[in-house]
This record gives C-alpha cells, structure tokens and sequence, in this order.
C-alpha cells in the first residue's frame, strides 16, 4: 500500500518498518500523517505475517510533533470539526498504542510534542546519544492533551510532573531517566541494537507474543476510554482559547507572546 506521509514495509522474517517520511517537515504530524499512520496500524493489526513492527522516521528529527499548519486550520474552524480533528488524533495515538504486535521506536533524532506521544506509545525505545526532546506545547498557549494519557502511562506521574507543563527540553540520559528511553546508544550503533531488539522476538511463539501484550494492558492502568475523551475535550479547550491564539500568532509572526519573562 502506497502511502502519502509514511512509507510502510515488511521483510521476510515478518519484521515492518513503518517510517514517518515527511524529512523536509521534520516529520512533523499532519492530517494526512495522522490518517495514515491510523491506517498502517489498521493493515498491521490484522497482517498475520508481521510478527515485529518497527516505528523509524527519515531526516535528522524523529518527529517534530504536530504541524503547525494544521494546528493554525483548527484555530479557524467550527467547534464540531475541531472535535473531529482532536478525535482522529487520539484514535491514532490508540490504534499504535492497542497494536497487537510488538512496537519497537528507532528514535534517531529529536522529537517534540507529539513525537513524544509516538514513543510512548512503543513497548520499547533506543535513542540515539545526542538527540533532545521536550513537551513544548506550553510555549505555544497548548497542552499535551490527547499525547497526555500515554505519556503519563510510560512515564509515571512523578516523572511527566517534571516536564509535562514547563516546556523544558531535555537530552537523550534524561529522557532514559524519564522512562521514555529503554537504551540509549551511539547513533552508528543504533540499527544494531534495534535489530537486538528484533531478534529478541523473534525467537518467541508469536502467539505468544500476541497474547502477553495483550495482558499487560489488562492489568496495567493503561489510558481508557474515559481518559481518551477527557484528552480530546481538553485539546479542543486550548484550540479555543485566547491563549493559544496568542501563542501561535506569536510563532508564525516570530515575535514573543506576552507571558514570556
């Protein structure tokens, strides 16, 4: 299947790349992205013949997080299609999230706002030395609404507290520190130890598999569908409120909103 924003393949051993491929834009999460990841983890889920998927991106950044485009055409529209939009968001954050097969990150870069929402919502991360990341919506008069139930999931409560409202970026030994990292490795070793990672299950009954990432969402308090639509209605807030119209009318002008100190 051809995709627009992703590129999606899958090897003989059942190992899938699906690779955010949007490198001019710093992978950054478009309409188009957001409904073709939803459709690869669709195809995914039900490919009998994947066994492990593994979540790359193109270009020096991971994901850059939402695009500000698209961001601003929310700022604009009605009520009724800015639910809409937020909905098809964490529908999915959830569909990555509820795939039934393994979901390894291969972050080889920096990653922001919703490129944090994409790892959390793997079983297991390898960054890359070097690289940054940050939950930077609060710049901009935004939250990390409908991200906010898997980061918090990955991270805890105590550790998202640390980042989760003050925009801080942090580096990759933090990010680790944080639960958000599983191994961190130098950028020239970052394939081998993915493929670690790989092997790892493959050498295991694949129903197997299947079945023990199923039971750690049962038993795990893992985002229900209450916290998902408390995300959505908040997301949908801060589209309307005066603040984020600041914020963004601030980015795109390259001036500074009037809470900066």
């Amino acid at each position: 299947m051809t995709y627009q924003t992703i590129d999606l393949q899958t090897d003989a051993r059942g190992v899938a790349t699906l690779t955010l491929a949007r490198p001019e834009k710093r992978n950054a999460i478009s309409a188009q992205m957001i409904a073709d990841l939803t459709d690869a983890a669709t195809v995914l889920a039900a490919d009998t013949a994947v066994r492990v998927v593994v979540l790359a991106a193109l270009g020096d950044s991971f994901c850059a997080g939402g695009d500000l485009g698209w961001m601003r055409d929310q700022m604009v529209a009605d009520g009724p299609t800015r639910a809409a939009e937020a909905r098809k968001l964490a529908m999915m954050l959830a569909a990555l999230n509820n795939l039934p097969k393994p979901l390894i990150g291969r972050v080889q870069g920096q990653a922001y706002g919703g490129g944090i929402g994409l790892m959390a919502v793997c079983d297991v991360v390898v960054g890359v030395e070097g690289a940054r990341f940050g939950l930077t919506e609060t710049r901009l008069g935004l939250i990390p609404a409908t991200i906010g139930p898997y980061v918090i999931a990955r991270m805890g409560a105590a550790c998202a507290r640390r980042v989760f409202a003050s925009s801080r970026v942090f580096d990759a030994a933090q990010a680790v520190g944080l639960n958000l990292i599983s191994q961190l490795v130098p950028a020239d070793g970052l394939d081998a130890a993915i493929e670690v990672e790989v092997l790892s299950y493959l050498s295991c009954a694949p129903g197997a598999v299947v079945e023990a990432k199923a039971l750690i969402r049962h038993l795990s308090p893992a985002p229900d569908a209450a916290q998902i639509e408390v995300s959505i209605a908040a997301l949908v807030t801060r589209w309307e409120s005066a603040e984020c119209a600041e914020g963004l009318a601030a980015f795109f002008a390259k001036t500074r909103p009037s809470w900066v100190q």
